[in-house]
Parts: C-alpha cells; structure tokens; sequence
C-alpha cells in the first residue's frame, strides 16, 4: 500500500473520489491532501439524487484533523453537475458540510471539545479564531434545536448568570424533568420570560400547560412568570433562599468586626455548614469559641443553621417550623436578621413548595 492508499483508506473515500497527491512541508508542519475522481465520473445530483456526469469543477479546501502534531488539509475540485430535471446544482462532497471550511470529523472534535471548556480556549488547542469556532458551534446548535419538541414540557426551572463582569447576564431555562437546557437569552427581566415562552411555543410546547417554576425571588421573573406562564405555581429553590439568609449573617459579621477585629477573615467560618469547614477553619471556629460566644454573629450563625434544616422538615410540618423561625428572627435585635426574616415571611408559600 502507497501513501495514496493509505491516506484514501483512513479518510474512508468511496469511488469515485481518489487520493490523488500527498505533500508535506517539514518547514511549516503542514500536510496537504489532494483528492481528484477520474474523468467522466458520475456523481448523484443533490436535489433528486439522479447520477449525473460533473459539469464543471471549483478548487476548495478544507481544514482536516491534525496529523500527529501537524496541521492537515484536504483539497479537491468540487463538481457541479447539471441536471435535466433540476438544473445546474453543487454537489456534496461526503467529508464536509455544505459552506464549510472544516471537514465534519474536524467539526465533531470542535464540538466535543465545546462542551467541557469555553470556545477561545478550544480555539488557542486547535489554532483557528474564535469566530470561526463560534460559526461551527453555532451551526450545529441551530441545527439541534430546530428539531427540538418541547411539547412534554410542564416543570421549568429559571436562573441567571453573569456572562462577563460589568453586570452581563444570560438566563436559562431548564426542562426539570429531562435535565436539560431549554432556552438561553440575555437579560434576567421579566422580557426574558416573554422570550421563553415564544420559544416555547415555537417548539411544540405550550406557556399554558407549565404548571411548575423553580426561581429565585426576583420581582423580575415573578413578573414575567405571571403574565407569561399563567397557570404556573413558583416554587423558590432552597440555594437562593438559604443565600439570602447567608448574605445577612455575613452583614452583622461585617457591622460587628469593627469593635471584634477577631472577626478579621472568618467569613466562611459562618456561611460555611461545619461539615465543609477545612482544618485551618476549624481552628478559627475553636479560637472563636462560637458554640459559648456572645457575639452577634455567632447568634446569626445559629439563625442560620436552624433556618437551613426547615428543609430536612415534613412537608405537614414545615409551616409551624417556619412561624418558630420567623419569630426568633425578628427578635433577634439583629437587623439584617431581622429584614431577611421579613423577605422570607412574604414570599413563604414559594418557599414552603
């Protein structure tokens, strides 16, 4: 077997198409692969599938897998055939996409690799622009969700993120039965439902059958939640709310630290369940002697970790734990304590859910 041979058998080239030339340049690391078919080959015509003899060629070029360390690329004369029933159509060449300069295996590598790091990094390990990645990643996605059926859709659950500093956000929206996303737009206002639900909608779903939303307590999504899922029942997730309770405790830290400089870079020792505290915290924990301490933090601390165990609550009970909490809270004297308490009282049927 020759060179030709060998790479024709690797690239899996079925008749007529040919490995006509190979050359490689040690100088620039560079592979190139020429491919050709014989005069007079019939190729299928696109439209109708009727062999069809090549009416006239193109040169084009395609950015192929690496070769060990080397870049590689494939070349060949592109036929277009005329035919008699369809006119004069390009054919598809069995290694691309049609208006790509990518070969599919290259494609299928960019793509594995976008799901597990951000597209500049993809871009830096296989040497091409971050745009030319993004065109790829955004073909196949499109492509991926106009075959999306969202018709099965009844549970949502909605979320922001920042997307880059300077208050950039996206939020998604997430089918909480299968586990996957379903939507991402940008923005985190009441609009980005509205967007949600004509997506919805345009994918077979219906913004009326979603009876169940988990969300934070934005007044922004609750908005939209009312006004475009209608006979969805919102249910606040126990990460936001327990946040809520955390950014208080770590509030009085911050007020009480100016007369207790102990407090000095002990904030995770109280956001921070004993469980997941590393041995250097540990040892703060212990020089604070939290569990006998009178600081005002050490009785949020507390605050907290009651709070947090209404989760671990029965559903038939978890009312009356909550009206325990409630009042604890706001007689604590404490009052960032005091105003998240008061924010959870209002929203308590979400959170109850």
């Amino acid at each position: 077997m020759n060179e030709n041979e060998l790479f024709q058998a690797a690239l899996g080239l079925l008749p007529p198409w040919q490995v006509d030339r190979c050359t490689f340049d040690k100088a620039t690391g560079r592979l190139d692969i020429h491919l050709d078919f014989p005069r007079g080959s019939f190729f299928a015509c696109p439209v109708c599938g009727v062999p069809c003899k090549a009416h006239d060629t193109s040169e084009r070029t395609w950015r192929h897998l690496n070769f060990f360390q080397h870049q590689a690329f494939l070349h060949a004369r592109t036929p277009r055939v005329e035919c008699s029933q369809c006119g004069v159509h390009v054919v598809a060449v069995p290694w691309a996409r049609s208006g790509s300069g990518f070969t599919l295996l290259f494609e299928a590598l960019v793509m594995m690799m976008a799901k597990a790091m951000p597209v500049i990094a993809v871009g830096r390990i296989v040497n091409e622009h971050d745009t030319l990645i993004w065109r790829i990643v955004t073909h196949y996605v499109d492509a991926a969700r106009a075959k999306a059926d969202h018709s099965t859709v009844t549970q949502v659950g909605v979320d922001e993120t920042a997307s880059r500093r300077g208050q950039k956000y996206v939020s998604l929206f997430v089918d909480l039965d299968e586990r996957k996303v379903l939507f991402a737009t940008p923005g985190k206002d009441a609009a980005t439902v509205a967007a949600f639900a004509a997506d919805l909608q345009a994918h077979g779903g219906n913004p009326e059958s979603v009876t169940e939303v988990s969300a934070d307590m934005s007044k922004a999504f609750s908005k939209g939640i009312a006004a475009s899922l209608p006979n969805a029942k919102v249910t606040f997730d126990k990460f936001h709310v327990v946040r809520l309770v955390n950014d208080a405790v770590d509030e009085v830290r911050r007020l009480e630290q100016k007369t207790n400089p102990e407090l000095a870079k002990s904030r995770y020792v109280w956001l921070k369940n004993p469980e997941n505290l590393t041995e250097g915290q540990w040892e703060k924990f212990d020089a604070l002697d939290i569990v006998n301490s009178h600081l005002k933090t050490a009785r949020a601390h507390q605050i907290r970790l009651t709070f947090q165990d209404l989760f671990n609550q029965p559903a038939d009970k978890a009312k009356a734990y909550l009206d325990k909490w409630y009042f604890w809270a706001t007689h604590s004297r404490l009052p960032p304590i005091i105003k998240v308490a008061k924010t959870i009282r209002k929203h308590q049927d979400g959170i109850l859910r």
